[in-house]
């Protein structure tokens, strides 16, 4: 099972407001779902400001249930609803004044002694930075250290302090003169979901040909990637697989000729076109790796391949874009991504050639693995490879292998 205690951004935002409004509204507490909404997203006491809608508040919070760190309830009196209760700061036996610092640590990222003392005086009041530091160092003592102190920044008096409870966007380059900013990954779909993936619909099928030849070897120079695509062919055993994102089917095809029954879909009809022509014996199909649909043939996938293919997605839509990938997935099946890591959103206008609109999107590995162990998969590895010079490369490259529960019958 997942650590209960590795939080995505989105559930440390969403315990800490529960945390929050705990304290300083308890006539209001526990949280309806709306109120819930409108604490993680508020524009007051919160880095970065978010935009969460209700139904990922809800889906977080019941798997947030699942993990023993919110309970759910009916409300005690008046129109019956469903309220929502934080049981995280029972679970790590938080005094309170810990749990204040903690708290504030959830909602806003990293903080000096100073600056966690003044937005934590609704929670709980501290004599002095002096006072906050003695706490901050109790935190950091625990048999599992709770927060870490950060290298201090030029132009600062005190160490930063971050909480260790999930990935914390922070810049801890020595000698930075400011914090790294934040990367913007929601800018991708600043004009809406629909209008992104026509822009890479048709990208991808302007390019599907020049595409396609280019990449037809590449895995003669991919050690590491033959070698993962073996792993997996074993691992499936004789159930399906799946690739989603096939692009031109040379992956689906190397995993054929390794004995799997493999098929492909895609998103861009060109793309399928020409993974039809390159590789007849293979099937493949349009697609949208969020509509994955179980096999005809079988009680679910034996693997689901998302093989560069969420590299356009934005950060709020992996949780929803891997849950899509694990529900079809036979017990003791296993899903596999591929990405590039790092935080950066790289845009292309041109490429092989042709005119496109396509944004490329990092993610962090640490969040990536959070988010495949919170969608319930267990077993997980991951490899971070660095970039191949000679082809160009100048990402480096993350792959998570993670099986969906239950027994893994051959």
């Amino acid at each position: 099972m997942a650590d209960p205690l590795v939080l995505d951004p989105t559930e440390q935002r969403l315990l800490g407001s529960l945390m929050e409004k705990e304290a300083t509204v308890p006539a209001s507490y526990p949280l309806s779902l709306n109120s819930l909404r409108t604490a993680c997203n508020q524009t007051s006491s919160r880095d970065p400001i978010i935009d969460l809608d209700e139904a990922t508040v809800e889906r977080v919070a019941r798997e947030l249930k699942d993990r023993g760190l919110v309970r759910i309830v009916w409300a005690a009196t008046g129109r019956r609803t469903l309220k929502y209760h934080q049981t995280l700061a029972e679970e790590l036996s938080l005094a309170d004044d810990e749990r204040a610092l903690v708290t504030v640590l959830l909602l806003r990222g990293a903080q000096t002694p100073g600056e966690l003392r003044t937005r934590s005086e609704r929670l709980h009041a501290f004599a002095d930075k002096s006072a906050v530091e003695v706490v901050l160092q109790r935190l950091a003592t625990r048999p599992s250290p709770l927060v870490r102190e950060l290298e201090r920044r030029p132009g600062q008096h005190d160490n930063r302090w971050i909480h260790l409870l999930g990935a914390v966007e922070v810049d801890t380059t020595p000698g930075a003169t400011a914090a790294a900013p934040a990367v913007d990954r929601e800018r991708v779909i600043a004009d809406g979901r629909e209008a992104r993936d026509e822009r890479v619909r048709s990208s991808y099928g302007l390019v599907a040909e020049g595409y396609a030849a280019a990449m037809a070897d590449e895995l003669d120079d991919l050690p590491f990637e033959r070698w993962l695509l073996e792993h997996v062919a074993d691992l499936a055993g004789p159930h399906p697989v799946v690739e989603v994102g096939c692009g031109p089917g040379h992956v689906t095809a190397h995993l054929a000729d390794l004995g799997v029954e493999a098929s492909g879909i895609d998103l861009a009809p060109e793309m399928v076109a020409v993974a039809r022509r390159s590789h007849p014996d293979g099937t493949y199909a349009v697609g949208d790796l969020r509509r994955l649909m179980r096999p005809t043939t079988s009680d679910g996938w034996g693997a689901v391949l998302a093989w560069y293919s969420l590299i356009h997605l934005a950060g709020s839509e992996l949780p929803d874009a891997v849950a899509a990938l694990v529900r079809p997935l036979r017990p003791g099946g296993v899903l596999v991504l591929g990405l590039h890591a790092g935080a950066a959103v790289r845009h292309l206008d041109t490429w092989f050639d042709q005119e496109v609109a396509l944004d490329f999107v990092g993610h962090e590995p640490a969040d990536v693995v959070a988010l495949v162990q919170a969608a319930g998969l267990t077993d997980v590895e991951w490899y971070v490879r660095g970039p191949v010079a000679s082809r160009g490369e100048t990402t480096e490259r993350l792959y998570v292998v993670g099986r969906a529960s239950g027994s893994a019958t051959q």
